[in-house]
This record gives structure tokens, sequence and C-alpha cells, in this order.
């Protein structure tokens, strides 16, 4: 199991202004992760860290509802802004607490931008360096261990709104509304190493060891070998499995995993080199993500659905109410952690189980528009009226 479980006692929010966290947890499933982590009273603090480090969830260690963990909070005042303060705080009406501890993690804001943050993602390892993509055309590289806003490393050019990232050390590819991909290489500087025409806007990218995909507009799938001149290695025309966009992808080195606007799902077959599954749902997959042999992916009304992907047999095994009332933006999953955005201006962070547990809820003033996890810490850009912003939790140094 992969998380790290941050219990700050008696503590309901991080602090307050925009990204405040609502407990989901009760005091059953405190005991369980008592049991396994090492518990510092002197601190009021405990983690739990196996594999790849997530971000922490403050959970409350004096809530000791029974079975609490199994209940996800759905009230509405959580997520509604009109609940929201200047500041970001849900507004619940009581006095205030005692001071507490230091919260374990930090939070870092990147300047403000005033440019639509379509994309974000953390790259070159250990969480050290965020990129954004955006609507100013431009893909932004962020030092977050210089400066106590980060600090903007470089600004690439391109000529379309980016919406799409993917990295491959060390590559970043960024897609762009004018049905281009470019290539940078950050081992020198952000310096354009390649630019790839998609024929339509992608809307999805994710590079393989051996392969860039791009998801674009009109049922297709681009393969490009970014190691050569003449990249494109094949175009899937999914005309018998998707009849509209692409809209979220993800893969590994034997099978390409897409969802469509039409509200299908379909498998490719890499090395059969044909279709091999195609499930009609009842609403399209906005994000996706593929961890092991689990698929993990949220759609356009909040809903967290879970398939199966072993020995070649792709399976639908259920859809979950996570408490989100609006599409999820962004989706990461790792065999110990679930992380989930919404337009409905929430960040959750859940235990991936059947049905998901939530762990907590933390609380934006706009729309969130992505997150990207990496090695502990997590990135989460919202926007609002042409002025975005990027987040950054990461433990405290």
């Amino acid at each position: 199991m992969e998380q790290l479980i941050t219990c700050w006692a008696g503590q309901a929010d991080l602090d307050g202004e925009d990204g405040d966290i609502q407990q989901n947890v009760g005091g059953d499933v405190l005991l369980r992760v008592r049991e396994e982590v090492e518990w510092r009273p002197e601190e009021r603090l405990a983690s739990l860290m196996l594999g790849e480090r997530g971000p922490r969830a403050v959970v409350d260690a004096v809530d000791g509802r029974e079975g609490a963990f199994d209940q996800i909070d759905h009230q509405e005042d959580l997520v509604d802004p009109r609940h929201l303060s200047d500041r970001g705080e849900v507004d619940r009406g009581q006095s205030p607490r005692s001071p507490s501890p230091p919260p374990a993690l930090e939070r870092m804001t990147l300047p403000l931008q005033n440019a639509d943050i379509s994309s974000v993602l953390l790259v070159g390892g250990e969480g050290r360096v965020c990129a954004t993509g955006s609507q100013d055309m431009e893909v932004k590289l962020w030092d977050l261990q210089v400066g106590s806003r980060g600090t903007l490393l470089r600004a690439l050019g391109g000529q379309g709104w980016v919406v799409c990232l993917a990295y491959r050390g060390p590559l970043l590819a960024s897609g762009s509304l004018d049905s281009t991909v470019r290539l940078w290489d950050l081992e020198a500087g952000g310096a354009a190493r390649g630019l790839i025409r998609t024929g339509f806007p992608p809307y999805c990218l994710s590079f393989q060891t051996d392969v860039l995909l791009a998801g674009t507009c009109h049922n297709r799938i681009n393969m490009y070998d970014t190691r050569v001149a003449e990249p494109l290695v094949k175009s899937l025309r999914l005309h018998s499995s998707h009849s509209d966009d692409v809209k979220c992808l993800a893969a590994d080195d034997k099978y390409i995993i897409s969802g469509s606007t039409d509200c299908t799902v379909a498998v490719y077959d890499r090395r059969a080199g044909k279709a091999l599954k195609k499930l009609q749902l009842s609403s399209f997959l906005s994000s996706m993500s593929y961890s092991g042999s689990e698929v993990w992916a949220g759609d356009d009304r909040g809903m967290l659905h879970a398939f199966s992907m072993q020995a070649g047999v792709f399976k639908h095994l259920s859809q979950f109410d996570v408490g989100h009332t609006s599409w999820i933006t962004g989706i990461h999953s790792s065999p110990g952690s679930l992380y989930t955005c919404s337009g409905d201006h929430t960040v959750k962070v859940h235990l991936p189980s059947a049905p998901p547990r939530t762990l907590c809820t933390l609380l934006q003033q706009d729309w969130v528009s992505g997150l990207s996890v990496e090695a502990g810490v997590l990135a989460v850009a919202t926007r609002s009226f042409w002025l975005s912003r990027v987040q950054v939790w990461r433990p405290r140094r």
C-alpha cells in the first residue's frame, strides 16, 4: 500500500485560506493507521509511507464515529462556493480553535498568471520542477526549490493554447490547439527538440518508453517515435471504437486504453495491432490513470470508474460517487493512493478500495483544472476569469 497519512489531532483546517482541508476519516480508521506507523505524540504527527510518497492527508484524531471511514461525507456546503468566505474557508459558524502544532505539510502558491492554466505536471523527479501549460501559448517551468513562491526558470513559447503535457526524461511534450505537439529538452534548459504536426488538436498525451501517444479530435490516436526526424509511427483511426474526440488515454507496452466524448472506452492491443475491446458508458470519461492492472477514470458527471486489465481481459468493475458534483478534471493513482480533482472546486485524496475511501477534501475557491503527484508532492492548478494559480503541497523542509 502506498500512502502518506499525517494525523494532526483536533485540527480541522490546514490554514485559513484557499486550500482548507475537510476530514473524512473516522476513529476506527485512525486506530488502524496508528497500528501501522510510528506515532509521535509530542508532535501529534504520524506518517505512513510505502512506495511512492503521496501528499499527507489530514485526519481527525478525535473523531470516534464508528465506521466513519466507510461513509463519505457528501455535505454540499463543503463544495458549494456560496458557502466559502473570501479567504476560501468553509463558513461553519464555529468559535476559533486553540493553537495547534504546525502541520507536517507546507503549501506554496506560485505567482498568479493572467492566463488560463489547462495542464500542470511535476517533472524531473522528486517534485522539484513544475510545468504549466496555458492559454497564453506558453509552457512555464517553475523551480519549486528556490524562493518562497517558486522561481520561474523559463517560459517556452508556442503558437497555440497548451492543453496537455507529458514527460519522460529528458523530454517534455506539450500539446496545443494549433494541432501541434512540441518537444522540449529539460536537461538542456528547455531547448526545443522537435515539432510534431498532429493533423487535429491533441487533447491528451501519454509518454511511453518507445513512443509518444496523442489522443486527438475525430477519434484518432497517433503514435510517434520522438527520436527520428519523421516521428509518426502509426495513426489509429478508431472508427470501430470511437465516433468522437479522444478525451483521455493511458497506456503501457501492451495496451492503449482511451476514453471518448461519445461515452465509449476502448482498448487497443499494441502487439497484435488491433482493437481488443469496446465498452459503452452512460457518460464520457474526462481523465484516466493506469497503474498495474487497475484503471481509474473520472467522468463528466463527477463519478469515479474502476476498471481491471488482466491477461488481456478488460472489465468495467464499478462506478462510485465520491462526492464530486462536477466533472473530474484530473486523476492520479498508484498502488496505495488515489487523487481526484473536479470543477466543483475540490481535490480529494482517497484509498483505492471498493468503494474508494476518502481521506480528506482540499477546498478551493476556483475551478480545479488539473493535478499532478510526484514523490510526495502535490500540485494543483485552478482558474477563474482568466486568472490562474498553482498551489503545491509538500513535506515541510
